[in-house]
């Protein structure tokens, strides 16, 4: 530590669980996001990625709350904020944003697999049949009408889950903001920024999940839907940074007294985090995007340079998180010194534990992608990988 610190700030409470907590659900609400342009905003580009976007929202929203029931000493109790509900508390509506939320794309995710999982439960036997038909809920018909009828469901579910999405996340954004006492994050901009940078993380995830694996599996990548994420993805991450940089630069010009220790904070505490948030998660990213969308780079090149740009948008976007969460705590109540925070590797937030919960959701999706491929029906069957742009008839 270096100045004056408060002997109770020694101890950084909010660690490594609590930094993936906003980073998961910014992923699910990106991811989500995808979808609801296809579906409401009518971006038919995205098509061959709706699908997708779904099942990856799911599969990360499952793991969502868990850094966070990990975090507490009683795990249980974390039912408390449902039975004795406190409507003046931002905490408290996590648990009835994130159910609805859940809710809603559950529904949405199964209307839009019902047709499959009746064929499905038509084509496999055994325990996959059992399951599929379990699935189906027993709504097996799947007469034009009735699926006229579910696109209009999924229309309207995709319509509620749009501001679902920015509650989910913005309010989490709206905690830090909402903290006077803390320099670091009190801001009106805090929700809005948080916001932001979950549609971006949420789009570089599908991106690289889409890229990846339609490399693996041997299928075509739609040019139109690749470079549809690269330009989301652009576009969002533009407004990310310049709204973080926007905060920071009004706190450098209004020149509190808290600025000292915050401009410490930056050059001192976390430079190498800082760093990776504004070059490596943006203005290397921002970069490599135009010349991605440039008419004169291959399509091969353009696939790796999204692909690239959309990993280190993720970095980015995770550092962002850390500068924020446990940045905030490094600066003491004094505004007269720093405290450090040393993670371990094996402690109850260590570092391999973080990883292993970041690594759950990506199983998880690996998972649901074998039992429910989310791939598009009119994806050609034989693909070459960017480096041989020629498809073959099947």
């Amino acid at each position: 530590m270096a100045g004056y610190v408060f002997p109770n700030e020694l101890e950084v409470h909010w660690r490594l669980f609590v930094v993936i907590y906003p980073y998961i659900t910014g992923l699910v609400a990106g991811a989500f996001i995808v979808s609801s342009l296809y579906h409401v905003f009518g971006k038919k580009e995205l098509k061959p990625v709706f699908r997708l976007s779904l099942v990856t929202a799911l599969s990360f929203l499952l793991v969502a709350p868990l850094p966070l029931l990990f975090h507490l000493g009683q795990p249980l109790r974390a039912f408390n904020i449902m039975w004795t509900p406190n409507p003046t508390s931002a905490m408290a509506g996590f648990g009835y944003i994130y159910g609805f939320y859940l809710i809603v794309v559950l529904l949405e995710v199964w209307f839009i697999f019902r047709q499959d999982l009746v064929k499905y439960a038509g084509e496999t036997s055994g325990a996959a049949r059992i399951g599929y038909n379990l699935l189906t809920l027993g709504a097996k018909d799947v007469s034009e009408s009735t699926l006229a009828l579910d696109r209009k469901i999924i229309n309207a579910l995709a319509v509620i889950g749009i501001p679902s999405a920015v509650l989910l996340h913005g309010y989490v954004g709206f905690i830090f903001g909402a903290v006077k006492a803390n320099a670091w994050w009190s801001s009106p901009l805090q929700p809005v920024i948080f916001l932001l940078s979950a549609i971006v993380s949420g789009i570089a995830l599908l991106a690289l999940v889409y890229t990846v694996s339609s490399y693996f599996r041997g299928k075509k990548i739609d040019r139109e839907c690749l470079l549809a994420l690269n330009k989301y993805l652009w576009a969002f991450l533009l407004a990310a940074i310049v709204l973080e940089q926007l905060d920071v630069m009004q706190k450098a010009y209004e020149s509190r007294a808290t600025w000292p220790v915050l401009h410490a904070l930056l050059e001192e505490a976390i430079p190498v985090t800082h760093a990776l948030q504004i070059y490596v998660g943006a203005a290397i990213p921002l970069v490599l995007l135009l010349i991605a969308r440039w008419n004169k780079v291959s399509f091969k090149m353009s696939y790796w340079l999204t692909s690239l740009s959309s990993l280190m948008v993720l970095i980015g976007v995770l550092s962002m998180r850390f500068n924020v969460v446990v940045g905030g705590q490094l600066v003491s109540k004094s505004s007269q010194g720093l405290t450090e925070f040393h993670p371990q590797a094996f402690a109850g937030e260590g570092v391999i534990p973080t990883i292993a919960l970041l690594a759950l959701p990506v199983v998880i999706l690996a998972v649901m992608t074998r039992l429910l491929p989310p791939w598009s029906g009119e994806e050609q069957d034989v693909i070459t990988t960017p480096e041989k742009e020629t498809v073959v008839a099947s």
